[in-house]
């Protein structure tokens, strides 16, 4: 881990490692590859692909075929199969410039039947670090830009939805209660037991958009993907020409840290983190439910199975699959 940036990642699935607002990590991790690879069953900053969040039973019909994935989350396939691309190594950091300024480029070739998936995919996550002075002050700005594509031969198209699945903790304590949080919509997707939509889109009992609220202990427990965009048929496979728009905001009381996160994706899951079980290994604390919240943006759950939306997430040869995150942190 460095000492001097604001952000470090490992080429292990193009992880965030770090982020640091007032000198201290906001981002829950471990201190080296090897600790990923033994105990981040939570995800911590993973790049998740090819398909983020829940496929139902872990098929999907394309090119005329049914194609199985791992079932690994109750019935159905979550976050990619069992070795998603957040568990695969990247090639980088590779320092390059990104539309005018410096990046840190990491690169994968995704094979064709890797995790049941098909098609040989080329995928590349840029993250460009800022620094911005608003009105006295600092923040902390990381720009994230997914692409992928197919290269080869080997299918017409498949079907991606990434994300980065970071968990954030604002002050540095076991848990997040006390954070306040304040979302864009109370719009979601109406889940069955196995996180899978049923259908319809309705508004999350006690939230109201742009109204904060606190986290307790406990309570609120939620583990749902909140819509930003209602229409699904104007989402393109490439959103990144699409407005940024602030889609989660939290601050907490007692570090005085601010979190905003920004993106052109019509949805994000936000989770708190009910399901962490991480034990305490080589002088870590362990951590366990509610040590971290998540927000990740992406399509609509299972989006690839319903009619209606699956056109977000098919990627076809000659397309580009595109997205943009960005977290700006800092402490006032």
């Amino acid at each position: 881990m460095s000492a001097d940036k604001a952000f470090t990642f490992l080429p292990l699935g193009a992880i965030i490692q770090e982020f640091k607002v007032g000198g201290k990590n906001i981002v829950q991790g471990f201190p080296t590859a090897d600790h990923y690879k033994s105990y981040n069953a939570p995800y911590f900053g993973e790049t998740i692909g090819r398909i983020a969040n829940r496929t139902a039973n872990g098929k999907f019909e394309l090119n005329q075929k049914t194609y199985q994935l791992p079932i690994n989350n109750g019935p159905n396939s979550l976050h990619g199969g069992n070795l998603g691309w957040g568990k695969r190594e990247f090639e980088g950091p590779i320092d390059v410039e990104r539309d005018g300024k410096q990046a840190a480029l990491f690169k994968y070739l995704s094979k064709d039947g890797e995790e049941g998936y098909p098609g040989t995919v080329e995928v590349r996550v840029w993250y460009v670090q800022e620094k911005q002075q608003e009105n006295g002050v600092h923040k902390e700005v990381l720009h994230i830009e997914f692409e992928a594509e197919l290269v080869g031969d080997d299918a017409p198209a498949t079907a991606i939805n990434m994300t980065n699945h970071s968990y954030f903790n604002l002050a540095s304590s076991p848990s997040i209660a006390g954070t306040e949080v304040t979302l864009i919509t109370n719009k979601y997707q109406v889940v069955d037991d196995g996180g899978i939509p049923t259908g319809p889109i309705e508004e999350y009992p006690g939230v109201k958009p742009n109204i904060a609220f606190t986290l307790g202990e406990k309570d609120p427990d939620i583990d749902d993907c909140f819509i930003a965009n209602s229409d699904p048929t104007s989402v393109p496979i490439d959103t990144r020409s699409s407005p940024l728009q602030t889609v989660a905001s939290f601050y907490h009381p007692e570090s005085k840290v601010h979190l905003e996160i920004s993106t052109t994706e019509p949805a994000f899951q936000f989770y708190t983190g009910k399901y962490i079980d991480v034990p305490a290994v080589d002088g870590l604390p362990a951590r366990g439910a509610r040590s971290g919240f998540c927000v990740e943006p992406s399509r609509y759950v299972n989006a690839i199975n319903v009619p209606e939306c699956r056109n977000m997430t098919i990627l076809k040869k000659g397309e580009k699959y595109g997205s943009k995150i960005v977290y700006r942190g800092w402490q006032a």
